[in-house]
């Protein structure tokens, strides 16, 4: 009975497994490349508005902050977009002619808004609450980027759920002072450039990363003078006599650090974040 298969069919059949693993395997690597894109995730892109609003005229040109504008970052999950009014109150006295701000005009006339194209959008099962992240000390150019050089607005980090988590797993490497959270320009401590954080009272009802206060300034030259002094003595009776060997209250002590780590370690503790171990709900994110 002749062969139904040739000698070479069983080298065939080897190569054949082999070949479909390899390209199983490049198809995986091409879907997770693609999915991480900038054509999937919109890194970069800047899409078309009603009005070309530039950041960088407005932060770093004109040296406007962030909360006159986006005023429910810091109580809100949502950071919110400008009324027309909010543009108005400068544009009905400069540029009141421009063909640029045409739209502007027509929506403060008509009453309409403006209906922008949202450049950081997320999906709708994630749920970001902006007022946590910058009561904690994360600043907007860690998410956001250097939006004060940015002519249009784009969005610079991919806000997936990898990019999240990798802050999460680590959030000291991102955490800075809470009177730096809109300094587009802060840089991470290091020898150069120390930076001084001391911790006082907590009070009710108000952040807990309130109760430190860093600067880069050194603080310890003008805390020594203030512990030094001493009230006058005006006599042995009386008020003034009794508290004459008294000192007025001592400075709250610095402690130096040079580098994000340490600094960072320092805030995390103080402001109570959360570690990974004690997110055990998907809630947190997942609504």
């Amino acid at each position: 009975m002749a062969q139904i298969f040739e000698r070479s069919s069983n080298a065939l059949a080897r190569a054949s497994l082999v070949l479909t693993g390899l390209i199983v395997i490049a198809v995986g690597l091409a879907l997770d490349g693609l999915q991480r894109s900038p054509w999937v995730t919109r890194q970069g892109q800047r899409p078309d508005q009603p009005v070309p609003f530039s950041h960088k005229h407005h932060v770093q040109g004109l040296g406007l902050q962030c909360q006159y504008c986006h005023v429910t970052v810091e109580k809100s999950s949502y950071a919110g977009i400008p009324p027309t009014k909010t543009c108005m109150n400068c544009h009905a006295q400069i540029w009141t002619n421009a063909q640029l701000l045409e739209p502007v005009r027509t929506s403060w006339a008509t009453g309409q808004s403006l209906v922008w194209t949202k450049v950081h959008d997320l999906p709708d099962f994630v749920y970001f609450n902006h007022s946590i992240h910058v009561n904690k000390g994360l600043g907007c150019a860690s998410c956001h980027g250097r939006v004060d050089q940015m002519p249009l607005m784009y969005m610079q980090n991919t806000l997936q759920m990898e990019w999240c988590l990798d802050c999460h797993r680590n959030p000291g490497k991102n955490i800075r002072p809470t009177s730096e959270i809109y300094n587009m320009a802060w840089e991470k401590p290091a020898d150069d450039r120390p930076v001084w954080c001391s911790v006082g009272d907590e009070k009710a009802g108000t952040p807990t990363a309130q109760a430190v206060n860093c600067t880069a300034k050194d603080p310890t030259g003008a805390g020594a003078e203030v512990a030094s002094l001493q009230l006058p003595s005006l006599g042995a009776r009386g008020l003034a006599g009794d508290v004459a060997a008294s000192t007025l209250p001592a400075p709250p002590a610095y402690k130096k650090f040079t580098s994000q780590d340490e600094l960072g370690h320092f805030l995390v503790d103080h402001y109570k974040i959360r570690t990974p171990k004690e997110l055990t709900s998907c809630e947190v994110c997942h609504r």
